[in-house]
């Protein structure tokens, strides 16, 4: 971790412009880099992912099919709004 806070100073200081426009994408007084960033490190963890279970997804193909034909073929038309 403290690799990466000197990484992050040492970006900060080589390109200070980047960091500016970086600090200015804002929402509501939210920054959006720093939400995304956030959000991306909290969602795995939030998920409870098995990353090692990709490796058996061949295993039991059925839940798979299931999974793609529901989300690709019958959600999005459940969807729409008339």
């Amino acid at each position: 971790m403290t690799f990466c806070i000197v990484i992050g100073v040492g970006f900060g200081k080589a390109f200070p412009g980047v960091v500016d426009s970086l600090s200015k994408m804002e929402i509501s007084h939210v920054n959006l880099p720093i939400a995304v960033l956030i959000w991306l490190m909290i969602y795995p963890m939030m998920l409870k992912f098995d990353f090692s279970a990709i490796l058996k997804v061949g295993d039991r193909p059925k839940g798979l099919f299931i999974t793609l034909f529901v989300n690709w073929l019958v959600k999005p038309f459940s969807m729409t709004q008339h």
